[in-house]
């Protein structure tokens, strides 16, 4: 119950900062995530990447595992 009453005051001080109003850090944030969306593309593409591998792997020993199963 705690993480989450911390959950909603962070989001709460976001939006603040956010809003002309509030700190009027809204095109900063937008800077900020422009610059920094290619390298978290990258990042999950990457990852992605690597689960592919560990999976065609995985289907691979599973597919040998199968055929020497049947020959016994």
């Amino acid at each position: 119950m705690k993480a989450f009453i911390l959950g909603i005051v962070v989001l709460f001080a976001v939006a603040f900062s956010v809003l002309p109003a509030g700190l009027g850090w809204g095109q900063e944030v937008l800077v900020f995530l422009k610059g920094a969306l290619p390298v978290i593309a990258a990042f999950i593409g990457l990852v992605s990447l690597f689960i592919g591998i560990a999976d065609i792997k995985d289907q691979a020993e599973a597919h040998k595992d199968d055929a020497t199963e049947k020959t016994l």
